[in-house]
């Protein structure tokens, strides 16, 4: 037997229930693999809540981000076997696919081999928080060497990634963070400046950091009333990519606004990238590269134990911690 998360109904941590099922035998395309260390990610308290992009089918399993070591594999898998050190790449629904558990089944196509030493907890501190920006920011060229980009929730693991990859591009970033606690981390993890939302305005200080330009791009999870702020910040022919709904509150969009600077407004998600075997690939490479040469690296702000689960929860929905929350199996 082995021990899984799920819940059969949507609502707060509580709802998370720890089970044990038989151990799962690999399909011909799957990984079989013993978990040493889960990476939680914000979507998964979303998924939990049943407010996710994607309708959850209960009961259900939750989970993108595991590392371990591969137990068994499928007659068509050929990339990796027994023994090898793995983790997994976001690139599958969740009702299809559950990470958090022991020993849990994943699609091939989302086990990315370790060949280089790696701790267990790093290696799911990478993908989702670096696959993200990275793929945003490279995809049309949307980001370049000089330009500046604003990057609200700065001080989430994906929002630490986009600080990073963004220096790595040689672009300026710009970090949001409602109060001054995280402000010299931000600083600290690269930021080329930091705005206390709480205390500074907005618009005022990306004109001043730009010198009445403008941000050229917006990387932004929350939406919510401070949206229509960010479209006042970007530039004339800017873009603005929304990649998550963290804010619980209505949108406003400054039609006015929009319409004079001709602002794109792009919604965004990493499975694009993910789920195309070739730019996957491109983002594993950039990021492997990014590791080795220091360029990009993890933040892991609370481990927790496979046990209290619930409790990793609450930590995540609190939105007070700095970097990557870790289930330690």
């Amino acid at each position: 037997m082995s021990r899984v998360v799920s819940f059969s109904r949507f609502g707060g941590p509580e709802v998370l229930e720890i089970h044990d099922v038989p151990v799962p035998v690999p399909g011909a395309d799957e990984v079989r693999i013993q978990v040493k260390a889960i990476g939680l990610n914000r979507a998964e308290a979303m998924w939990r809540a049943g407010v996710y992009v994607e309708p959850v089918i209960l009961p259900a399993r939750l989970g993108y981000e595991i590392s371990g070591v591969v137990d068994a594999v499928g007659t068509n898998v050929t990339h990796v076997e027994p023994g090898n050190v793995v983790s997994t790449v976001p690139s599958f629904s969740m009702n299809d696919y559950g990470m958090y558990g022991e020993l849990v089944l994943a699609p091939a196509h989302a086990v990315v081999k370790h060949t280089a030493p790696i701790a267990f907890e790093d290696a799911v501190a990478i993908w989702n928080v670096f696959i993200t920006p990275y793929a945003a920011f490279t995809e049309n060229n949307r980001l370049s060497a000089g330009q500046t980009v604003l990057i609200p929730a700065a001080s989430s693991g994906v929002g630490i990634g986009a600080i990073q990859v963004a220096n790595a591009l040689g672009a300026r970033p710009v970090a949001l963070t409602r109060t001054r606690d995280k402000r010299d981390a931000l600083i600290e993890v690269g930021a080329a400046h930091v705005i206390v939302t709480g205390e500074q305005d907005l618009v005022q200080e990306v004109a001043r950091i730009t010198e009445g330009k403008g941000a050229e791009l917006v990387f932004d999870p929350v939406g919510g009333p401070n949206f229509a702020k960010l479209v006042e910040a970007t530039a004339p022919r800017g873009t603005i990519l929304v990649y998550g709904a963290l804010s619980q509150e209505v949108t406003p969009l400054p039609m006015l606004s929009v319409l004079a600077k001709r602002i794109t407004i792009h919604g965004y998600n990493l499975f694009d990238t993910t789920t195309t075997p070739l730019l996957q690939k491109e983002a594993v490479e950039f990021i492997i590269d990014g590791l080795t040469s220091g360029k990009l690296k993890t933040v892991i702000a609370q481990r927790f134990e496979f046990d209290n689960i619930v409790e990793a929860h609450r930590t995540l929905e609190r939105n007070q911690h700095m970097g990557r929350l870790i289930v330690t199996v």
